[in-house]
């Protein structure tokens, strides 16, 4: 260990295990470690079954009922990937796929007036949907229309609108559409958590409805992947691939001191030994005093014995409630997988809830979405403190990844890890650039 690296990273989260994996494949020498004996910081899946009671605190070990306590792996941070979202993309560049299999979730809902509806995914669903009236219907296509040719490239497409000028609330003002219609739009299909979109240039919220419609053109159930055997599979495919192209990975590795040197970072120091290196990357945890608090998650992890009620009995889905629909000011999410993902025992479902907290009560704000799953055999409640670095990094080389958020996908992930990449390399992150020296470094396929 006492040697000399290029960029060492502590942590085996998601963001880190990207970060880890695109550094060694552009011919950095990386060191990576975590305190842990397991991999995914934050973002693991816990196994088997008895784990998750004890790091919850739950007396007992699981009753019978559970199963087979190998049989689950439990999500400590329920996120679903976008088919054509950007974190597939760096699967597929970097073939971490190879190591993965991923299932289509069957169905995305959307809540409205205390009931859960479909959201439509197709134009013919759009029409049957009891989620707006006919005349509603008529107007919300056009605006899909429009989206679905819109081009920020091509002048001819914006009928008038002025992409980086034009705000949302216009644009929904332009196609007439209505309240409810303007909240599962923004919030169901362009994955909004809050409505201070509405002000903001359209072109965001346009390119983030064209994402959802291309991603579920590829699967046609619903946009959304999901890995089997649970998200803690990600980083471990991303840790396989640094090793590959001669990464070195150490868990269960106490962090004594990150060592600096004229307020540079210049090593680490583990176990009594010293490893060097130019730039570090770590998780919020690693380094306390360089982190602020920009507020709070809840997630409630919810074990059932059933479906969700008015989902079609599916295996597997989303349900987003409107921050409009129960008088908040951020979303409440749920996401639900089951034993079809192989992360529980036969017939068994796992249901997790999450939210920005608003109050001082942030189990009282999480109830709506509680009360569409009962009965709820088990909970775990987590709430989570939102950490952010407190600077670039830029003169320390000291570059610290965000605390995952409440939203139930990962594009706020990979815009983090973009705007890392950024930061340490001085250039824009470019999947064609990192194809090409990939070939450089070790030829074509």
């Amino acid at each position: 260990m006492n040697e000399e690296y290029d960029v060492i990273v502590l942590g085996t989260g998601l963001t880190e295990c990207i970060l880890s994996g695109i550094m060694s494949v552009n011919g950095k020498k990386v060191l990576h470690m975590d305190r842990n004996p397991y991999y995914g910081g934050e973002s693991a899946s816990i196994t088997p079954l008895e784990d998750l009671y004890k790091r919850f605190k739950i007396p007992g070990a699981p009753p019978a009922s559970m199963g087979r306590g190998r049989d689950w792996n439990v999500d400590l941070i329920p996120k679903f990937l976008m088919a054509n979202g950007q974190l597939v993309k760096m699967l597929l560049f970097t073939e971490v796929t190879r190591y993965l299999d991923f299932k289509v979730t069957e169905g995305s809902f959307v809540y409205k007036g205390g009931k859960i509806y479909k959201v439509p995914s197709t134009e013919a669903e759009a029409l049957a949907s009891s989620l707006m009236g006919l005349f509603e219907k008529r107007r919300f296509r056009k605006f899909l229309v429009y989206v679905a040719n819109f081009d920020e490239n091509d002048p001819r497409t914006f009928e008038g609108i002025d992409p980086k000028k034009t705000a949302m609330r216009e644009v929904y003002k332009k196609f007439d559409l209505g309240q409810d219609v303007i909240d599962f739009t923004g919030h169901a299909l362009a994955l909004y958590r809050t409505d201070d979109y509405l002000d903001q240039p359209c072109c965001e919220t346009i390119n983030r409805i064209k994402l959802y419609s291309e991603s579920l053109a590829r699967y046609g159930k619903s946009p959304y992947l999901y890995p089997l055997y649970g998200l803690g599979e990600l980083p471990q495919g991303f840790a396989r691939l640094s090793a590959i192209y001669g990464g070195t990975y150490m868990l269960n590795k106490p962090i004594e001191e990150i060592i600096m040197q004229n307020g540079k970072v210049i090593g680490v120091k583990s176990e009594g030994e010293i490893a060097r290196c130019k730039q570090l990357i770590c998780d919020p945890s690693y380094v306390k005093d360089r982190v602020e608090k920009v507020g709070q998650v809840i997630r409630v992890i919810c074990i059932l014995s059933h479906p969700i009620k008015n989902t079609n009995d599916a295996n597997s889905c989303q349900i987003i409630i409107p921050q409009n629909q129960v008088n908040r000011k951020s979303d409440i999410y749920v996401c639900m997988i089951s034993f079809a993902h192989n992360v529980a025992a036969q017939g068994k479902y796992i249901a997790i809830a999450s939210t920005t907290v608003e109050t001082k009560e942030p189990e009282k704000e999480i109830r709506p979405a509680l009360e569409l799953l009962e009965p709820i055999e088990q909970k775990f409640v987590s709430i989570s403190d939102l950490l952010v670095p407190k600077d670039l990094g830029t003169e320390s080389q000291i570059f610290i990844s965000r605390t995952y958020d409440a939203t139930t996908h990962f594009e706020t992930t990979c815009d983090d890890i973009k705007d890392i990449y950024k930061r340490m390399m001085g250039s824009e992150f470019d999947f064609e650039e990192m194809k090409r020296k990939k070939n450089d470094i070790y030829g074509e396929d």
